[in-house]
């Protein structure tokens, strides 16, 4: 009966495997961080982009929609719908415009760390009503 010697493919596995983590890892405290950032420039804690469903919470003031907006995200179809809203008033509350708003979508290692490290700065929610003049 014959042997297989798995030694150097396991090792290059192994390897491979170790690698993605550490690039996954970071990945995600680069997340962190520029979540963090966008809630300071918010003037909200920076540390609620830790906590789940607190730091939706903490988004949504951000953009001046209520709370219960999160059963709308919970809820299959329109979740996409409400998640769209809600990166489009973010982009309005740092004063950006309908392309920022793309570049949100589609290309968020990019644009994410552009509004959180860039010169936008909040102008405060856009999703809140407008006051009314006298």
């Amino acid at each position: 009966m014959e042997t297989m010697d798995y030694g150097d493919s396991a090792g290059l596995l192994a390897g491979m495997g170790a690698a993605f983590v550490f690039v996954y890892l970071l990945l995600i405290a680069f997340s962190i961080i520029v979540a963090w950032k966008i809630n300071t420039k918010a003037d909200k804690p920076g540390w609620a982009c830790l906590i789940p469903i607190y730091s939706l919470i903490v988004q949504l003031e951000i953009i001046g929609k209520p709370a219960w907006w999160i059963i709308m995200l919970i809820i299959p179809g329109v979740n996409i719908v409400f998640a769209i809203m809600m990166v489009n008033l973010l982009s309005k509350s740092f004063g950006k415009d309908v392309g920022y708003t793309l570049g949100l979508i589609f290309l968020p290692i990019i644009f994410y760390p552009m509004l959180a490290f860039g010169s936008a700065e909040y102008q405060g929610p856009a999703g809140a009503p407008a006051p009314i003049a006298a």
